[in-house]
């Protein structure tokens, strides 16, 4: 088994249209103090934590002006003149805390320029590190290309739509119908994959290089062939309080996902060396000699196997004897009793059984599955619905604000909070049809019945594996007594060959 580091990778877009500002987006990961000259806003993130390094990477053809973190992002603020205009690209993904600060710097530097800048992109990224154990990266993109004069191009062009007469076709409103090209295939959604396998890729060439078994997969489990259910991505606020000691939703939720995905692959695991253990006895009965056609009984290997304990506590004490036999006779009644229970007789019938089992758990852990994710998203939605709800005064307080220079005071000293209104209000208009009534208390019910669900899905998955158990130990004994019954055969079959003679 090959450890696995932590692979996030997430890619967004800043737009205009959402609210978002590029100077705001590199002020904050910066760390700086940047005026946005299309608005007049200045945001002010000097004192902000945890920005261990920054740099801007760009194209040979870039003006030299560029290497100014705010002479960049205006330019891309001033030269888009659409209120819902795509400013930038944003990549955030976690750093391996197996690579020093320099691997971690020289990692996300290679990335860039391989990916990013040689196709024309100006790249400005920050390092985040808070000692919380999170080191990450932000890499902000540009999204319009730069001609041979270091000039801002355009993005794409128009093209008429024609016909079957290569005729342009016009619509109701007297103009024609026309189509977007894009110019830089920048927006092409295969380069979503092509940058996170990537990231994966040269992620894992800086661990192997730095003599570290940990490599990182940016497949999902299923791509991945791991029938598992995936964990939340916890974020900074949780795992900081989960150092403290402080139990959270997401936390509770990750171990209980965590237990249960141990449970899977424990009785994957067992079935599987019984389902082969199985194989190898009908395997070794097809090619033994003189064995009789059906599948051997296991009450009465169990009740051998009973005997051949007994003949070797012989040479023990009798009061050890006794207890022995004591323990022993417990384990064949309680094998008996599962055979008995479950109507099996023989090595066929146990086989039936096992598959039986598996498809039980599998389909145990399917409902657990989709029940995990339910309840991931109901997460989401009642942290959003809080915030939402929590945040909505100072969001209306702000709008009332008429006086513009009033308003930037205000939304400097409430930027946090403004901030976090403006996500979920994004995420809950993304998700919901109606955001004018938002029923957490629901949310919270359903998310306790699907937490009691799980718990009884995992009792039930407990019990699989106590079968799985109970199964594991008849082999146990089914082997013993094969085993001694060999040396029986070999000599009845010697006496056969004997009286023939």
């Amino acid at each position: 088994m090959i450890p696995i580091a932590i692979y996030h990778w997430n890619v967004g877009i800043v737009s205009r249209g959402k609210g978002k500002s590029a100077v705001a987006a590199a002020a904050y990961r910066s760390g700086e103090k940047l005026t946005n000259e299309w608005d007049g806003m200045t945001h002010d993130y000097t004192r902000k934590g945890g920005v261990v390094h920054t740099e801007i990477m760009l194209p040979l053809h870039a003006p030299p002006s560029f290497s100014d973190r705010s002479t960049l992002w205006n330019s891309v603020e001033l030269y888009e003149k659409a209120g819902n205009a795509q400013l930038a690209r944003e990549i955030d993904a976690a750093l391996p805390i197996e690579l020093s600060r320099e691997e971690q710097i020289r990692l996300v530097r290679e990335y860039c320029s391989s990916q990013f800048v040689s196709r024309g992109m100006c790249v400005d990224y920050a390092i985040h590190d808070t000692d919380s154990g999170n080191p990450h990266c932000h890499i902000m993109l540009t999204m319009r290309p730069l001609d041979e004069r270091g000039a801002w191009a355009a993005k794409s062009k128009k093209e008429y739509d024609l016909d079957e007469n290569g005729e342009r076709i016009r619509l109701p409103s007297g103009r024609y119908k026309t189509h977007k090209i894009d110019l830089t295939g920048w927006n092409d959604k295969d380069n979503t994959l092509l940058w996170r396998k990537a990231w994966a890729d040269y992620t894992n060439d800086f661990l192997e290089r730095n003599g570290s078994p940990e490599r990182i997969d940016h497949r999902s489990n299923a791509e991945r062939g791991i029938d598992e259910i995936p964990t939340v991505h916890m974020g900074v606020a949780a795992c900081q309080m989960e150092k403290k000691g402080i139990a959270t939703e997401k936390g509770e939720l990750n171990r209980n996902i965590q237990k249960a995905n141990r449970l899977i692959r424990e009785i994957r695991a067992q079935i599987g060396k019984l389902k082969e253990w199985i194989a190898d006895l009908f395997k070794a009965r097809e090619t033994a000699p003189e064995q009789p056609p059906q599948s051997p009984n296991l009450a009465n290997l169990l009740m051998k196997y009973l005997s051949v304990q007994r003949e070797k506590s012989r040479k023990y004490s009798q009061r050890w004897q006794q207890q022995h036999t004591a323990d022993e006779l417990k384990t064949i009644a309680a094998a008996v009793n599962y055979l008995s229970e479950h109507g099996i007789s023989n090595l066929d019938e146990l086989d039936a059984s096992l598959s039986s089992v598996s498809d039980r758990a599998y389909s145990i852990r399917e409902g657990m599955k989709t029940a995990e994710q339910r309840m991931k998203e109901l997460q989401k939605l009642m942290e959003y619905g809080r915030n939402y709800q929590t945040y909505k005064p100072i969001q209306d307080e702000y709008r009332q604000i008429r006086w513009k220079g009033k308003q930037e005071k205000f939304a400097e000293a409430r930027r946090a909070e403004l901030t976090l209104w403006d996500a979920a209000n994004r995420y809950l208009h993304a998700n919901l049809t109606d955001t004018k009534t938002l029923p957490i208390s629901e949310w919270k019910q359903e998310y306790a019945d699907l937490k009691a669900q799980r718990d009884t899905d995992y009792t039930k998955l407990k019990a699989a594996r106590a079968e799985v158990a109970e199964l594991q130990k008849i082999r146990k004994c089914v082997d013993i007594a094969l085993k001694a019954e060999q040396p029986e055969q070999t000599q009845n079959r010697t006496k056969r060959q004997e009286q023939e003679r």
